[in-house]
């Protein structure tokens, strides 16, 4: 019904930058929040970051100042754009959009399959 596909995860060293982007598409009547996520080895599932579809902005404090999170609400695209890259920012990065479907009056939360960053000294 509503398939997330991520791109833009890679190999860049600490200091450096990536963008992440992440489309859905399928049988989506809107979508509200849209998020990111991610999960490093041994380590929980957290929030990086989360943007309304007003365009308010929330972020983790392990990224505060170094990611930005932005929306195109036509597309219905989401991008992280990761600077001063650390090694702790490894992990798999997990696209996340609420959304109502064509027909429904819900929204639930959808997900990406993930992309892997890693980020080497």
């Amino acid at each position: 019904q509503v398939r997330l596909v991520e791109s833009g995860g890679g190999l860049v060293q600490a200091g450096g930058s990536l963008r992440l982007s992440c489309a859905a598409s399928g049988s989506i009547a809107s979508i509200d929040a849209m998020a990111w996520h991610r999960q490093a080895p041994g380590k929980q599932r957290e929030l990086v970051a989360y943007i309304t579809s007003g365009g308010s902005t929330y972020y983790g404090d392990s990224v505060e100042g170094r990611f930005t999170i932005s929306r195109d609400n036509a597309e219905n695209t989401v991008d992280l754009q990761m600077n001063s890259l650390q090694l702790e920012d490894t992990a798999v990065y997990y696209c996340v959009c609420n959304t109502r479907i064509l027909g429904s009056i819900w929204y639930s939360d959808y997900w990406g399959p993930g992309t892997q960053v890693t980020v080497s000294s």
